[in-house]
Protein backbone atom coordinates (compact mmCIF):
# COMPACT_ATOMS: atom_id res chain seq x y z
CA UNK A 1 0.00 0.00 0.00
CA UNK A 2 2.61 2.22 0.93
CA UNK A 3 4.56 1.75 -2.38
CA UNK A 4 1.38 2.52 -4.64
CA UNK A 5 0.72 5.52 -2.63
CA UNK A 6 3.96 6.91 -3.19
CA UNK A 7 4.11 6.14 -6.55
CA UNK A 8 0.66 8.06 -7.00
CA UNK A 9 2.55 10.99 -5.34
CA UNK A 10 5.48 10.66 -7.53
CA UNK A 11 3.43 11.28 -10.37
CA UNK A 12 1.28 14.15 -8.77
CA UNK A 13 4.20 15.97 -7.97
CA UNK A 14 6.25 15.41 -11.10
CA UNK A 15 5.45 18.34 -13.33
CA UNK A 16 6.05 20.71 -10.35
CA UNK A 17 9.98 20.00 -9.48
CA UNK A 18 11.98 21.96 -11.32
CA UNK A 19 14.98 19.87 -12.39
CA UNK A 20 18.35 20.50 -11.69
CA UNK A 21 20.55 22.57 -14.03
CA UNK A 22 17.69 23.51 -15.88
CA UNK A 23 17.29 27.32 -16.77
CA UNK A 24 13.85 28.51 -15.26
CA UNK A 25 11.41 31.28 -17.14
CA UNK A 26 8.83 31.81 -14.74
CA UNK A 27 6.31 32.86 -16.36
CA UNK A 28 7.00 30.25 -19.81
CA UNK A 29 7.78 27.57 -17.54
CA UNK A 30 4.85 27.08 -14.87
CA UNK A 31 1.27 28.30 -14.91
CA UNK A 32 -0.59 29.68 -11.82
CA UNK A 33 -4.08 27.80 -12.66
CA UNK A 34 -2.21 24.55 -13.56
CA UNK A 35 -4.59 21.45 -12.07
CA UNK A 36 -3.64 18.64 -13.75
CA UNK A 37 -6.67 16.31 -13.98
CA UNK A 38 -7.86 17.47 -10.54
CA UNK A 39 -11.23 18.29 -9.62
CA UNK A 40 -12.53 20.97 -6.39
CA UNK A 41 -15.40 18.90 -5.65
CA UNK A 42 -12.43 16.35 -4.67
CA UNK A 43 -10.05 18.36 -3.23
CA UNK A 44 -11.65 18.10 0.33
CA UNK A 45 -11.08 14.37 0.13
CA UNK A 46 -7.19 14.58 -1.25
CA UNK A 47 -6.30 16.87 1.12
CA UNK A 48 -7.52 14.84 4.32
CA UNK A 49 -5.79 11.60 2.78
CA UNK A 50 -2.51 13.96 2.51
CA UNK A 51 -3.16 14.92 5.78
CA UNK A 52 -3.45 11.57 7.50
CA UNK A 53 -0.33 10.78 5.95
CA UNK A 54 1.43 13.23 7.40
CA UNK A 55 -0.19 12.57 10.37
CA UNK A 56 1.54 9.08 10.47
CA UNK A 57 5.09 9.65 8.83
CA UNK A 58 5.45 12.54 11.49
CA UNK A 59 5.23 10.00 14.15
CA UNK A 60 7.57 7.78 13.03
CA UNK A 61 9.46 10.22 12.37
CA UNK A 62 9.58 11.56 15.90
CA UNK A 63 9.94 8.51 17.66
CA UNK A 64 13.31 7.92 15.02
CA UNK A 65 14.61 10.89 16.26
CA UNK A 66 17.15 10.52 13.43
CA UNK A 67 15.97 12.45 10.72
CA UNK A 68 14.52 15.88 10.56
CA UNK A 69 12.67 18.14 8.03
CA UNK A 70 12.74 21.54 7.10
CA UNK A 71 10.43 23.21 4.65
CA UNK A 72 10.70 26.19 2.58
CA UNK A 73 7.92 28.17 1.73
CA UNK A 74 8.37 31.08 -0.67
CA UNK A 75 6.08 33.23 -2.19
CA UNK A 76 4.95 36.43 -3.85
CA UNK A 77 2.67 38.63 -1.59
CA UNK A 78 -0.68 37.20 -1.32
CA UNK A 79 0.77 33.83 -2.39
CA UNK A 80 -0.94 31.71 0.59
CA UNK A 81 1.78 31.02 2.55
CA UNK A 82 0.12 31.10 5.78
CA UNK A 83 -2.96 29.11 4.77
CA UNK A 84 -1.19 26.42 3.32
CA UNK A 85 0.77 25.81 6.68
CA UNK A 86 -2.55 25.89 8.66
CA UNK A 87 -4.51 23.64 5.96
CA UNK A 88 -2.07 21.15 5.08
CA UNK A 89 -0.10 20.66 8.92
CA UNK A 90 -3.90 20.78 10.60
CA UNK A 91 -3.33 17.38 11.67
CA UNK A 92 0.29 16.92 12.50
CA UNK A 93 1.22 16.58 16.41
CA UNK A 94 2.08 20.49 17.67
CA UNK A 95 4.96 19.81 19.26
CA UNK A 96 7.11 17.99 16.49
CA UNK A 97 6.43 21.00 14.22
CA UNK A 98 7.83 24.43 14.48
CA UNK A 99 6.77 27.86 12.18
CA UNK A 100 9.76 30.38 11.75
CA UNK A 101 9.03 33.63 10.32
CA UNK A 102 11.41 35.75 9.17
CA UNK A 103 11.02 39.45 9.64
CA UNK A 104 13.29 42.95 9.21
CA UNK A 105 16.63 41.29 10.47
CA UNK A 106 17.53 42.55 14.00
CA UNK A 107 21.08 44.18 15.00
CA UNK A 108 22.64 41.15 16.64
CA UNK A 109 21.14 39.54 13.05
CA UNK A 110 23.14 42.11 11.23
CA UNK A 111 26.27 41.38 13.05
CA UNK A 112 26.72 38.00 12.01
CA UNK A 113 26.64 36.32 8.35
CA UNK A 114 23.34 36.35 6.65
CA UNK A 115 22.87 32.79 6.92
CA UNK A 116 23.03 32.64 10.64
CA UNK A 117 19.57 33.80 11.89
CA UNK A 118 18.36 30.71 9.38
CA UNK A 119 20.86 28.27 11.39
CA UNK A 120 19.25 28.94 14.66
CA UNK A 121 15.75 27.47 13.98
CA UNK A 122 17.04 24.78 12.09
CA UNK A 123 14.69 21.73 13.63
CA UNK A 124 15.97 19.12 15.56
CA UNK A 125 16.41 15.47 14.53
CA UNK A 126 12.90 14.01 14.76
CA UNK A 127 10.38 17.41 14.29
CA UNK A 128 9.39 19.45 11.19
CA UNK A 129 10.73 22.59 10.94
CA UNK A 130 8.85 25.02 8.54
CA UNK A 131 10.17 28.67 7.04
CA UNK A 132 7.70 31.08 6.52
CA UNK A 133 9.82 33.04 4.04
CA UNK A 134 13.14 31.79 4.79
CA UNK A 135 16.82 31.93 3.52
CA UNK A 136 16.03 32.64 0.26
CA UNK A 137 14.84 36.26 0.85
CA UNK A 138 18.79 36.96 0.83
CA UNK A 139 18.55 36.61 -3.10
CA UNK A 140 15.34 38.00 -3.60
CA UNK A 141 14.29 40.78 -1.62
CA UNK A 142 17.65 41.65 -0.61
CA UNK A 143 18.34 41.41 -4.40
CA UNK A 144 15.42 43.52 -5.69
CA UNK A 145 15.87 46.17 -2.79
CA UNK A 146 19.30 46.42 -2.54
CA UNK A 147 19.54 48.71 -0.13
CA UNK A 148 19.09 46.03 2.69
CA UNK A 149 22.37 44.92 1.47
CA UNK A 150 23.61 47.93 2.71
CA UNK A 151 22.37 47.45 5.96
CA UNK A 152 24.58 43.71 6.47
CA UNK A 153 27.72 45.95 6.61
CA UNK A 154 29.45 43.53 3.77
CA UNK A 155 33.08 44.00 3.43
CA UNK A 156 33.47 46.42 0.02
CA UNK A 157 35.56 43.89 -1.36
CA UNK A 158 32.53 41.22 -0.56
CA UNK A 159 30.03 43.41 -2.99
CA UNK A 160 31.13 43.04 -6.77
CA UNK A 161 28.74 41.94 -9.42
CA UNK A 162 29.32 38.18 -8.45
CA UNK A 163 27.40 38.40 -5.03
CA UNK A 164 24.51 36.90 -6.20
CA UNK A 165 26.36 33.76 -7.83
CA UNK A 166 28.23 33.43 -4.94
CA UNK A 167 25.01 33.25 -2.80
CA UNK A 168 23.64 30.58 -4.72
CA UNK A 169 26.55 28.58 -4.43
CA UNK A 170 26.60 29.32 -0.46
CA UNK A 171 23.15 28.36 -0.25
CA UNK A 172 23.82 25.20 -2.29
CA UNK A 173 26.31 24.10 0.16
CA UNK A 174 24.75 25.00 3.32
CA UNK A 175 21.43 22.82 2.10
CA UNK A 176 23.95 19.97 1.27
CA UNK A 177 25.33 19.98 4.52
CA UNK A 178 21.74 19.34 5.95
CA UNK A 179 21.00 16.87 4.15
CA UNK A 180 24.48 14.61 4.83
CA UNK A 181 23.70 14.88 7.93
CA UNK A 182 20.09 13.68 7.72
CA UNK A 183 18.02 17.03 7.43
CA UNK A 184 15.61 16.85 4.30
CA UNK A 185 15.18 20.15 2.87
CA UNK A 186 11.65 20.74 1.24
CA UNK A 187 11.63 24.10 -0.92
CA UNK A 188 8.06 24.80 -2.14
CA UNK A 189 7.14 27.86 -4.26
CA UNK A 190 3.96 29.03 -4.26
CA UNK A 191 3.46 31.18 -8.00
CA UNK A 192 0.67 33.41 -7.99
CA UNK A 193 -0.10 35.14 -10.92
CA UNK A 194 -0.28 39.14 -11.22
CA UNK A 195 -4.11 39.37 -11.20
CA UNK A 196 -5.18 37.10 -8.59
CA UNK A 197 -2.89 38.84 -6.59
CA UNK A 198 -4.54 41.74 -7.47
CA UNK A 199 -8.01 39.88 -6.51
CA UNK A 200 -6.66 38.85 -3.14
CA UNK A 201 -5.41 42.27 -2.54
CA UNK A 202 -8.57 43.69 -3.22
CA UNK A 203 -10.65 40.98 -0.85
CA UNK A 204 -8.36 42.06 1.58
CA UNK A 205 -9.19 46.15 0.95
CA UNK A 206 -13.01 44.83 0.55
CA UNK A 207 -13.93 43.23 3.59
CA UNK A 208 -13.18 44.69 6.98
CA UNK A 209 -12.25 41.28 8.93
CA UNK A 210 -9.54 40.99 6.38
CA UNK A 211 -8.05 44.84 6.52
CA UNK A 212 -5.67 44.15 8.56
CA UNK A 213 -3.51 41.99 6.39
CA UNK A 214 -3.19 44.68 3.87
CA UNK A 215 -0.14 47.10 3.99
CA UNK A 216 0.65 49.91 2.06
CA UNK A 217 3.95 48.37 1.98
CA UNK A 218 2.67 45.86 -0.82
CA UNK A 219 1.08 47.98 -3.36
CA UNK A 220 4.86 49.53 -3.21
CA UNK A 221 6.40 45.94 -4.10
CA UNK A 222 3.92 44.93 -6.78
CA UNK A 223 4.95 47.60 -8.30
CA UNK A 224 8.49 45.91 -8.52
CA UNK A 225 6.31 42.85 -10.02
CA UNK A 226 8.58 42.16 -13.05
CA UNK A 227 11.88 42.54 -10.82
CA UNK A 228 10.67 39.59 -8.36
CA UNK A 229 9.59 37.74 -11.40
CA UNK A 230 13.30 38.08 -12.89
CA UNK A 231 14.82 36.68 -9.30
CA UNK A 232 12.54 33.84 -8.80
CA UNK A 233 12.87 32.74 -12.21
CA UNK A 234 17.22 32.63 -11.56
CA UNK A 235 16.34 31.59 -8.09
CA UNK A 236 14.60 28.81 -9.39
CA UNK A 237 17.33 28.02 -11.95
CA UNK A 238 20.27 28.41 -9.88
CA UNK A 239 19.74 26.89 -6.50
CA UNK A 240 17.34 23.12 -7.61
CA UNK A 241 19.53 20.76 -6.70
CA UNK A 242 19.88 16.58 -6.60
CA UNK A 243 19.48 17.00 -2.77
CA UNK A 244 17.11 20.44 -2.69
CA UNK A 245 15.41 20.28 -5.85
CA UNK A 246 12.61 23.27 -6.07
CA UNK A 247 8.36 22.92 -6.39
CA UNK A 248 6.71 25.22 -7.97
CA UNK A 249 3.15 24.60 -6.89
CA UNK A 250 0.47 26.89 -8.91
CA UNK A 251 -1.44 29.08 -6.38
CA UNK A 252 -4.21 30.79 -8.11
CA UNK A 253 -6.45 27.82 -7.08
CA UNK A 254 -5.87 27.61 -3.49
CA UNK A 255 -7.46 24.35 -3.06
CA UNK A 256 -4.57 23.09 -5.47
CA UNK A 257 -1.84 24.78 -3.70
CA UNK A 258 -2.81 22.97 -0.57
CA UNK A 259 -3.41 19.34 -1.73
CA UNK A 260 0.35 19.80 -3.69
CA UNK A 261 2.17 21.28 -0.71
CA UNK A 262 0.53 18.31 1.44
CA UNK A 263 1.92 15.80 -1.04
CA UNK A 264 5.19 17.53 -1.66
CA UNK A 265 5.62 17.02 1.86
CA UNK A 266 4.36 13.75 2.44
CA UNK A 267 6.40 11.94 -0.49
CA UNK A 268 9.45 13.21 1.34
CA UNK A 269 8.67 11.27 4.64
CA UNK A 270 7.77 8.12 2.84
CA UNK A 271 10.97 8.67 0.74
CA UNK A 272 13.04 9.05 5.00
CA UNK A 273 10.85 5.92 5.36
CA UNK A 274 11.07 6.33 9.38
CA UNK A 275 10.34 3.63 11.34
CA UNK A 276 9.47 2.96 15.51
CA UNK A 277 12.33 2.00 16.98
CA UNK A 278 12.25 -2.10 18.14
CA UNK A 279 13.49 -3.12 21.46
CA UNK A 280 16.49 -5.69 22.36
CA UNK A 281 15.44 -8.64 24.20
CA UNK A 282 16.78 -7.20 27.51
CA UNK A 283 14.41 -4.68 26.89
CA UNK A 284 11.29 -7.18 25.91
CA UNK A 285 12.30 -9.16 29.68
CA UNK A 286 11.69 -5.96 31.38
CA UNK A 287 8.50 -5.45 29.55
CA UNK A 288 7.06 -8.74 30.16
CA UNK A 289 7.81 -8.27 34.07
CA UNK A 290 6.17 -4.91 34.04
CA UNK A 291 2.63 -6.40 32.33
CA UNK A 292 3.52 -9.60 35.00
CA UNK A 293 3.51 -6.72 38.04
CA UNK A 294 0.89 -4.68 36.63
CA UNK A 295 -1.56 -7.47 35.57
CA UNK A 296 -1.32 -8.61 39.73
CA UNK A 297 -2.47 -5.24 41.06
CA UNK A 298 -6.14 -5.61 38.49
CA UNK A 299 -8.87 -5.34 41.23
CA UNK A 300 -11.08 -8.46 41.88
CA UNK A 301 -13.48 -8.78 38.98
CA UNK A 302 -11.76 -6.08 36.77
CA UNK A 303 -9.90 -7.85 33.25
CA UNK A 304 -5.92 -8.23 34.11
CA UNK A 305 -5.10 -6.25 30.86
CA UNK A 306 -8.28 -3.58 30.50
CA UNK A 307 -6.75 -2.26 27.35
CA UNK A 308 -6.75 -5.76 25.47
CA UNK A 309 -9.63 -7.06 26.74
CA UNK A 310 -11.33 -3.22 25.09
CA UNK A 311 -9.87 -3.17 21.67
CA UNK A 312 -11.03 -5.21 19.46
CA UNK A 313 -7.37 -5.04 17.35
CA UNK A 314 -5.58 -6.03 20.36
CA UNK A 315 -7.73 -8.91 20.77
CA UNK A 316 -6.92 -9.93 17.01
CA UNK A 317 -2.97 -10.02 17.68
CA UNK A 318 -3.70 -12.07 21.12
Amino acid sequence: MADKQARRLEKFIRPLRVEPGSTVDLERDFDPRYRGDLRKRDSAELLQTGVALLAEYQARLAAQDTHGVLLCLQAIDAGGKDGTIRHVMSGVNPQGVHVSSFKVPSAEELDHDYLWRYACRVPARGEIGIFNRSHYEEVLVVRVHPENLDRQRLPPENRGPGIWKRRYREINAWERHLTDNGFAVVKIFLNLSREEQRTRFMKRLDLPEKNWKFSAADIHERRRWDDYQEAFSEMLSETSTAWAPWYVVPADRKWFARIGAAAILARTLMTIDPQYPTVDERARKELRAARHELEKQAPEGAAADPYAAGHPESRRRR
